[in-house]
Order: structure tokens, then sequence, then C-alpha cells
């Protein structure tokens, strides 16, 4: 019982459900494990009776972050306080992005007042009032009491002296109602971005490549946005680890996407010779890509890169530029430069910082001072790659917009970082160690998942206001149209597996959703940005409603759509959420054209990945898509009869577009018929994850040149025509 409550003191879950008439206990030893991460001891009964003895008389006046919504009753935290409260609001520094330029507001003091008469209160050193002031009326529903100035929206911090001079301070975030909404019947392509070579890659897609994409969808066939894959910083290493979800860094984007001739320097080389050679080994890594059946292979491509890049560096930046390089680095700060310095001991020292010299494993040691002096053109070097790469996704999102996209690039966050990177070096005491990431058992896997990413400390993050994850969104927002959050329960719980134990180990911890969401809002607000949340799976109850309160849109997926709730059929195209993404597949997921002939089912096969026979898994698959294809038929959008795949996936398209979703979204591989998925869960060796190619219906890859003159595609494209424009209402971005 002890450890129980002293769990829930600290989100820690004791049991879940995995549906809802099951539930399964959480182990001791599991709940111990989790709550040491936590910095709590509660390895023998007497510390978990210290422990809880010491939280529960603990009396808070706040907690560490308050939240306040535009228009919204204020929390307890704030509308409790005792009457005759001091309450001042010291609004945060006017020099942030997003706050409005001029002269910092003047902190904001207000006195609280209770709902009844109450006697009248003095601060220490102030004279007495001469008369009680009126009682206040209760706040109506959806308003704030009277006393109350609502700050404009920012984190501030907020400080709260009682009557009996109790002090408290906390910070604030005053975030507005909803994140900003894309105008509905928005239509455009998801897309692997390394998976997009053009005639001029070097071996891999880049940003130049996604510029292009954009423009050519943008002003061609009506799209309002090109979604990409993270473009996080990834861990070096032979080979690097190739997954976007698995990043050394979240803050920064890696250079490898660089596209290195759109340089400004680039034409300044002076060693040309060898710059030739390298674009010529690039277009050689190109060609065994889309003609000689290789894999794309980031390490060849970095290394080529790398190399240019080095020569680039040494071309002095004219004024304007090294202006422009110098408000980067003041804008980035410190963030910028541990991640810079990670990278140059990277170099020197390999890509795990658990290996590194004692001195150099903590940012701020001393040893860590002197290597960033002795390393400091390397550092520099780093830094300058970070700009580059921020400058050319600033190119890209211009590009979008100019082109006629209503929301541009959609950029995605994944769920974490890899354990040795340079966000876990840099922000050590943020991060639980001895934890990972995963997912419960559930009837698709009941080994559960352990996804090797190391959680963030929701009592940490509470305490520091929420500054890494403010930082984080910031960066990840000033060059995008919108952001999909990749597994956004996240916000909410995360399940969190002890190092060492298989993921039916682990257990749910809770993170202040409330807090998440609001800033997550805000800074959505301040760069004037959509959200996108990945809500797939096991979802906990109220969830995907917080999220469509705050308007952050969900994702659909059409073979998981039906009448979960009734009989169990496909879901009629008016009866689907409105406020969400809609596609026919993701990159976890068969293509349309491997769905619709079966060819999924067969490769799970042949990797040995099927919990029944190769038969039985297609009867079941068969009869899926078959109930589908009845539907399309039924609604008269396969006017092409059976057995046209083409058509058949056209036919999904325009089921998409029949629906109320605000956005639709088109797998870019499905325009040409790919068949193969670019990610099989559960695989790792046995299966070319995140280095495939677009390649077409008989599986050979084609360029964007290639895949933007496609007859399919334009085919596919004329059933998502822009719907009639309509006049958005306030708040709402037009088209």
């Amino acid at each position: 019982m002890g450890l129980s409550r002293l769990a829930a003191l600290h989100g820690v879950a004791t049991s879940y459900s995995p549906s809802p008439d099951v539930t399964v206990s959480v182990p001791d030893d599991t709940v111990i494990a989790v709550l040491a991460a936590l910095g709590v001891d509660a390895g023998t009964p007497a510390d978990v009776r210290k422990c809880l003895a010491a939280a529960e008389s603990r009396s808070r006046l706040l907690p560490p972050t308050v939240v306040v919504w535009a228009g919204e009753p204020l929390p307890p935290a704030l509308a409790g306080l005792p009457p005759g409260s001091t309450v001042t609001v010291e609004p945060e520094p006017s020099d942030l992005p997003g706050h409005p330029a001029g002269r910092p507001p003047a902190p904001l003091s207000m006195r609280a007042r209770a709902a009844a008469p109450a006697a009248p209160v003095a601060s220490p050193g102030e004279a007495a009032p001469e008369a009680v002031p009126a009682p206040e009326a209760p706040p109506a529903p959806g308003e704030a009491p009277a006393w109350w100035i609502p700050p404009p929206h920012g984190v501030h911090r907020v400080h709260v002296r009682t009557p009996d001079n109790r002090r408290a301070t906390a910070t604030l975030v005053a975030a507005p109602l909803r994140v900003p909404q894309p105008p509905e019947g928005t239509h455009g392509f998801l897309v692997q971005l390394y998976s997009l070579l053009s005639a001029r890659s070097w071996g891999m897609g880049d940003l130049g490549d996604l510029a292009d994409l954009a423009v050519w969808a943008g002003r061609s066939v009506g799209s309002g946005f090109v979604q990409v894959n993270p473009l996080h910083a990834a861990v070096p290493g032979k080979p690097t680890d190739p997954s976007p979800y698995r990043p050394s860094s979240r803050r920064f984007p890696d250079p490898v996407h660089l596209h290195v001739e759109s340089i400004p320097e680039y034409g300044h080389v002076r060693d040309r010779a060898t710059l030739d050679d390298l674009r010529q080994d690039a277009a050689a890594l190109s060609e065994a890509v889309l003609n000689k059946g290789a894999l794309i292979d980031r390490d060849a491509v970095w290394e080529l890169k790398r190399q240019a890049l080095e020569l680039v560096a040494q071309v002095p930046l004219t004024p304007g530029r090294r202006a422009d390089y110098c408000d980067f680095l003041a804008e980035q700060g410190q963030a910028l430069e541990d991640h810079g310095l990670w990278c140059a001991l990277v170099e020197v020292h390999g890509p795990d910082w658990h290996t590194w010299p004692e001195a150099l494993r903590d940012p701020r040691s001393p040893g860590t001072a002197r290597a960033r002096s002795e390393l400091l053109d390397r550092v520099d070097f780093h830094c300058r790659l970070a700009w580059l790469t921020a400058t050319q996704l600033a190119a890209a999102q211009r590009s979008a917009e100019d082109a006629g996209m209503a929301v541009g690039i959609v950029h995605d966050l994944a769920v974490g970082v890899h354990p040795a990177g340079a966000d876990t070096w840099s922000q050590q005491e943020a991060f639980a160690h001895g934890m990972s990431v995963g997912a419960p058992p559930d009837a698709f896997n009941a080994r559960g998942q352990d996804w090797g990413l190391p959680p963030w400390r929701p009592d940490v993050l509470a305490a520091t206001g929420y500054a890494a994850y403010r930082g984080l969104l910031r960066g990840l927002l000033a060059h995008a149209g919108a952001l999909r959050i990749d597994h956004v329960m996240g916000l909410f719980r995360l399940w969190w597996v002890p190092e060492g134990r298989p993921p039916t180990d682990g257990t749910y911890v809770a993170y202040d959703a409330e807090a998440m969401l609001a800033v997550l809002v805000l800074e959505a607000h301040r760069a004037g940005t959509s959200v996108v949340g990945e809500d797939l799976g096991t979802v906990a109850p109220g969830v995907r409603e917080a999220l469509a309160r705050r308007g952050v849109l969900g994702t659909s997926v059409l073979w998981f759509e039906r009448d979960w709730e009734g009989d169990g059929r496909p879901l009629a195209p008016e009866k689907w959420r409105r406020d969400c993404l809609a596609t026919a597949t993701t990159h976890d997921l068969p293509s349309t054209a491997a769905r619709l002939t079966g060819d999924h089912v067969t490769l799970r096969h042949r990797l040995g990945l099927l919990t029944r026979s190769l038969e039985e898994e297609l009867t079941a698959d068969l009869t899926d898509t078959a109930e589908w294809l009845a539907l399309l038929a039924r609604l008269r959008m396969l006017p092409e009869g059976d057995g046209d795949e083409e058509a058949a996936v056209r036919a999904v398209h325009r089921f998409l577009r029949r629906t109320p979703a605000r956005m639709t979204g088109v797998w870019l591989p499905d325009t040409v018929g790919d068949r193969r998925p670019q990610n099989l869960p559960g695989t790792w060796d046995q299966y070319p994850n995140w280095r495939l190619p677009i390649a077409d219906a008989e599986g050979h890859p084609v360029t964007l040149e290639e895949i933007t003159a496609s007859p399919r595609l334009h085919a596919l494209m004329e059933v998502l025509r822009p719907r009639k424009p309509r006049t958005a209402p306030p708040g709402e971005r037009r088209p």
C-alpha cells in the first residue's frame, strides 16, 4: 500500500489496462526502479515510509509550473489562493523569439479576493485597508475571477505572498486556447526525404530536393503541404543508425541533408579539382542506388559531403553572411555551443559519451571547458553546419509558401533521442537514465516494445519551466508550416522500461499534460503553425478529446478506421473525424498497392514475422481488403470495377477526399505504385529499413523528375483537386 501511494505521488502507475476488461499489475521491482530513476529511494519498506512521510509533509503553495489558458477559469493553484494574497506576474524578457517588440511590460500585481465577504488583510509593511472590498461574485463558467489581470501569452514568473507571509514562485505558462488550424480540404504529400533522389542528389534526397518537390507540388497539383521524416541530427558511427527516429539531437538538424551546391560559399572554393572529384563520387553513389540495386548509404553520402563542407568552410563569409551567422549563434546560445562541442568531441573520442574520459562526460566540468577552448575551430565548424542547414530549411519553407502552399513543410518530431547522443550529454539532468521508452504488450505485440530511447524526467521538466521542451519546439517550428508529433500520447504518459528488463516489465509514467500542451500551443501560436499528432494504437481515455480541444489534429489511417464500437465494418466517410490528417498509409505500414495485392503478407512471411500460417494471414488480409473495396464500389468510387490496381488506389484516395478531414496526405511512393515499406517494424538487419529509394510498381527506383512526370501520379492527383475555397473563420489561416 505504501509503495503504491508513493508511486502515485510521483505519477508512476502500479497497474495498467491493455483493454477495458483487463487490468495488469506492475511488478514491484519495476516500480522501485522507476522511482529510483526519479530520484526517489524506495528500495526497502523503511525507505518507502521515509519518502512517503517526506512527500506528504511537504505543502506547496504553488506547483513548479502553473498553466493559464486565455479566457478559461484559473487553475486551482491560483483560484484557491487564500483571500488577500498578493499575486505578481513578472513577464518574460521581451527579446525572446516570438515576443512582441518594444519595452518589456511592467510586472502585473493583483490581490486575490474571496467570493464572499472577508476581513481585510494588510500585507507586511502596508497600512490596513480603510474599507472591506465588496464581495466578488463567483466567475461565470469559462471566465477568470475579476481580480485576475490576464498576462500576455508567454512563459512568465508568478510570485505569490499570502497574508501570513508564506511565499512561492513558479513558472506561469499563459497560452492561447488552440493552435492555428490549416484550411479545410488541404492535401499534400508524405515522404521520407532520404528516399527522394533527384538527378542532382549526392546519393540520397536533400533539402534542395525538398524545396523542388514543394514548388512543383504547390504550383502543378495544388498541394498544400509536404510532410517529411524527422531531420534531426543523427549519431555518427560506422554504420550510423539509419533510423530518423533515434537521433542524437532533436534540437538541431542533420547537415547530411544539405544541398552542398546551394551554399553561397561553394562557388568560391579554390580547390575545384577536389570538388569535382567529390561530385563524381556522389554521382556514382546515386547511379548505384538508382540503377544498380544498391541501398542508400548515408555514411558514404556524409563522408563526401563532409569533405566538401570542409572546403566550403575555408571560404571567408561576406560581411552580411557573417552577421547572419553571428545572429544565429546568439539566438541559439548555449544549446548550439554544446551541440557543436559534442560533435567535435565525437571526432576525438567516439560517438558514445559514456566511454569518453571521465572529465568530458560532464558538459560543465573544467576538463570540458578546456576541451571547448582546444577544439574551438571544430566547434565552430559544426555550429556553422547547423546554421547552413537551418538556412536551407528556411529556404524550403519559403519556396513552399511562394508556390502557394497553405501550410508548407510539415516537420516531424521524434518521440525521443539516442542514449549516447548530444542531447543526453548536454541535458543529462533532464533524462531518466537507466530507463527506455517503449510500449506495453497489446493484441499486435504480446512482448511489448522497447525503443531504446531514454525518457525525459517529468519532475525536472516541471521544475525548470519546461525550458528544454520549449527550446526544442521553438527550434523545430522556426522553419515549419506545421509539426507532426510522433506518438503524441507521450505528452500525457510514456511506457518506461528499466534497463535490462523486457518491455513486459515496464510501467506508465505520467507527465503534466496540461503544461506539455500549453507549451506546445504557445510555441505553435507564436510560429503560426498547425500541429498533427500521431495518435494511432492504444490511446488512454480522454487523450484525443484533450488534443482536439487544443486544436491538435489526429492521424486517421484508412485501414484502421472501422466502427469498433459497433459492427466493426469500415467506417463510412461522413463518420470520420474532421480534425485529422487522413491517409492511406504511413512509413511504418505497407504501401497501398502492397495492401491491395497482399504483397505485404508474403513479405512478412519470407522474414518469419507471421504469427499464423501464410494461408490464414492471406485469408484474413483478403477479407479485410474486400470489405473496403466493396464499400468503395457501393459509394461509386470504383467505376473501373475489380482487378484494376491503379483504379483501386485512386478509389482509396477518392474516399479519403470524401471524409471531412482537414488534411489529406498522399504517401509519395503510392503515386508510382511502390510496394516496399520504408520501415518494417520488428526487423533490424533482416530488412533494409530507412535505406530504400522510392521505386515504381516493378521495383525500379525512380527519380524526383520521373515521379513528377508520372502519368500514374497525375491520374491519382486528379481525384484530389482542391475543394472550392471557403471563408476562413477568425484565427484560421486562409488557403
